[in-house]
């Protein structure tokens, strides 16, 4: 009895402990519970604790109300083009009413999977494989788009579709690499002549940088040699004149006191007949004097000299008597225009001209073909053209010595007349001095005047050799 009343007790307690586990149930966050009652939907049970009716309650199915994001498989779809290409689709859905997605469609996964390819094919059919490999955003709202309308009612609401891969045929996708492998070769060799351009342009202004800068350095360097051709002539020119000026005094000196030696000795007819005899060889040395004539009556000739030179004396003889007015005329002073030739000091405007030139030859070239930024170099010489145009007072070297440069007597020497070495001793008195060439009044008074030259040859008489002797 006993026995049969602990069975019974133990069978009273496992009911009750099973009836308790059926009447109690527990749901997770983020699902739901489809709980029918003898086999009709009567609730869906909310996370949390839920009481159901042991052995009348029975849950249907639990729904899972996170996002959920289903692959499917690769499908093959037609292109407008009628090209067959494998496209990868991913769908990101989530359930919003649990009743409908057990009641409304049995396995609503694989109702998607199906809807998503049939959609999928409907919206690549009207595209070519161009299009469908360049449109993947217009693709993927299109799904988007019809798969939501068309999964509302199975408590489905699908967030987005997206395109994993598209993959055409081997041939097309050969065709493709070959196409994209002769775009990206012509991308180079456009690159390439691009670069070959830029590279050919800028060697070319370089070069002709290079010619605009070499022109204007030789363009400078003319017009500063120019400008020093032309201020060495100017000074060689005032050089050579001022040592003219010199050698002309000089030979005017000499024939002053030649001549002054002359008339203190009071010469006879003897003896300038013997100095024109010895000086009649030297005349004939030159290259232009082809024939003399001598008088037939010298002595007719030599008596009208003698004459003309000198007065009879107690013994008949015609001797040179000076005038009452012996004094010598002196030459001329020099005026402020010769004086200013032996000027050693450098002329402002040489030096300004020559600064201006030295500043243009230096300065760089700005545009490569325009106008340069600064002066033109023939602006910058044009202070220099006023001191060329006074060759009077023309500008004197910077670098001339302090005194006047010595007369070269190698470039116009005078004839020396050989001592005379007579037998005896004139009636006139002996010739005082070496015998040097002399000159006539008239030339005297030319060798006064300054700059006109050097001395012409003189004759043994005054005048020019091979001409008769002046008149008084």
């Amino acid at each position: 009895m006993s026995t049969i009343a602990v069975v019974v007790v133990a069978l009273l307690a496992l009911f009750v402990i099973i009836t308790v586990v059926k009447a109690i149930m527990v749901v997770p966050q983020a699902q739901s519970a489809v709980i029918e009652r003898l086999g009709r939907f009567r609730t869906v049970a909310s996370p949390g604790l839920t009481f159901l009716v042991p052995f009348l309650d029975k849950v249907r199915a639990r729904i899972d109300l996170r996002e959920q994001v289903v692959s499917f498989p690769p499908q093959p779809v037609i292109t407008e083009d009628n090209l067959t290409v494998n496209i990868d689709t991913v769908v990101y859905f989530q359930v919003t009413d649990s009743r409908a997605a057990v009641y409304e469609i049995s396995n609503y996964i694989i109702g998607v999977e199906q809807l998503t390819t049939t959609t999928l094919r409907n919206v690549v059919g009207g595209m070519s494989l161009e299009e469908t490999l360049t449109s993947r955003d217009a693709i993927n709202s299109q799904l988007r788009g019809v798969l939501d309308e068309a999964t509302g009612r199975w408590g489905i609401r699908v967030a987005r579709v997206e395109l994993k891969a598209i993959e055409p045929p081997p041939s097309i996708q050969d065709s493709m690499e070959k196409q994209m492998r002769a775009d990206r070769e012509k991308r180079a060799m456009i690159l390439t002549a691009e670069g070959q351009r830029e590279s050919s342009i800028k060697t070319a202004e370089g070069q002709k940088q290079s010619q605009i800068l070499a022109a204007e350095g030789q363009k400078q360097a003319a017009i500063l040699a120019a400008e020093a051709e032309r201020q060495s002539r100017i000074l060689r020119a005032q050089g050579e004149r001022a040592a003219r000026y010199l050698q002309a005094q000089g030979q005017a000196k000499a024939i002053e006191k030649v001549f002054a030696a002359i008339k203190a000795g009071r010469p006879t007819p003897e003896v300038l007949a013997y100095q024109y005899l010895q000086t009649l060889p030297q005349m004939a040395q030159g290259d232009a004097n082809k024939v003399w004539m001598i008088p037939s009556d010298y002595g007719k000739a030599l008596e009208g000299f003698a004459r003309a030179l000198g007065a009879p004396g107690d013994d008949g003889v015609f001797r040179y008597e000076p005038p009452k007015d012996d004094t010598p005329e002196k030459p001329d002073l020099e005026d402020d225009e010769v004086a200013a030739w032996f000027d050693t000091s450098s002329d402002p405007k040489v030096a300004e001209a020559v600064a201006a030139a030295e500043a243009v030859a230096r300065k760089e070239v700005d545009g490569p073909l325009g106008a340069p930024a600064g002066e033109h170099p023939r602006r910058a010489l044009g202070a220099a053209k006023p001191a060329a145009a006074e060759p009077e007072e023309a500008p004197a070297a910077p670098a001339r010595p302090a005194a006047p440069p010595p007369v070269d007597q190698r470039q116009a020497p005078p004839p020396q007349l050989p001592q005379p070495q007579p037998p005896a001793t004139p009636p006139g008195g002996p010739y005082q001095g070496p015998p040097q060439q002399f000159g006539g009044p008239q030339q005297q008074q030319q060798q006064q005047q300054p700059g006109s030259g050097p001395f012409p040859q003189q004759g043994p008489f005054g005048g020019p050799q091979g001409g008769p002797p002046p008149q008084r």
